[in-house]
C-alpha cells in the first residue's frame, strides 16, 4: 500500500512539473492561451492548408492559428530577428493573414502576434493596416505586369540574396 501511494505522489509530482514545462515552453513561442488549431512548423507536422481568399485573390499560411475565446489569432514566427519593433514588412505579413482570417473564418481578428528571437509583438489589425494590406498586393499584381520596376532598396545584403540578381541590371552587390 505504501508503494502505491508512493508511486501516486511520484505521478502527481511528474505531471505538474510537465504542465509547468509545457507552460514554459509555450511563453517561448509567443503562444497566447488558447488552442492551437493550425501549425506550420516545418519538423512539427504536417503543414495545414493555407488560407485562401477568393474575393482577394490571396492565400498564406502562418506559422500558428490560435483559438482564443471566440476569435482566431494568427501568429508568425521569425525566430532569426531581433528587434526592439517590428519589421513594417513583418507587419503587412501579420495583416494578411488577419485579413485572410477575416475571410475565411468569417470574423476579423482583432491582433496577430510576430515572435521575434528577443520579443513578442502584439501587432493590432487596424483599418489603416487592413488598408495597406490591400495597396500592397495591389502594387505587387501591377509591378507583376510592369515592363520595369524600379529596386526598393539601397542595401547590398539583400541583392546577395535575391533570387533574381544575375539577370537584374541595377544589382548592388
Amino acid at each position: 500500500m505504501t508503494g502505491l501511494l508512493a508511486l501516486g505522489v511520484a505521478l502527481l509530482l511528474a505531471g505538474i512539473w510537465l504542465l509547468r514545462r509545457a507552460g514554459a515552453l509555450r511563453r517561448e513561442t509567443g503562444l497566447p492561451t488558447g488552442r492551437v488549431v493550425s501549425v506550420d512548423e516545418s519538423g512539427w507536422a504536417s503543414p495545414a492548408r493555407p488560407l485562401f481568399s477568393h474575393r482577394h485573390r490571396l492565400t498564406g499560411r502562418p506559422d500558428y492559428l490560435v483559438r482564443q475565446r471566440r476569435e482566431t489569432i494568427p501568429v508568425e514566427v521569425k525566430p532569426g530577428r531581433r528587434a526592439d519593433r517590428p519589421y513594417a514588412g513583418d507587419m503587412l505579413q501579420l495583416g494578411a493573414y488577419c485579413l485572410l482570417v477575416e475571410e475565411v473564418v468569417g470574423r476579423a481578428p482583432s491582433h496577430g502576434l510576430l515572435k521575434y528571437a528577443n520579443d513578442v509583438f502584439r501587432v493590432d489589425y487596424t483599418p489603416a493596416l487592413r488598408k495597406a494590406v490591400l495597396e500592397s498586393v495591389s502594387a505587387i499584381r501591377r509591378d507583376g505586369v510592369a515592363r520595369y520596376v524600379e529596386i526598393s532598396h539601397n542595401e547590398p545584403r539583400r541583392c546577395q540574396a535575391c533570387g533574381v540578381r544575375n539577370s537584374c541590371e541595377e544589382r548592388l552587390a
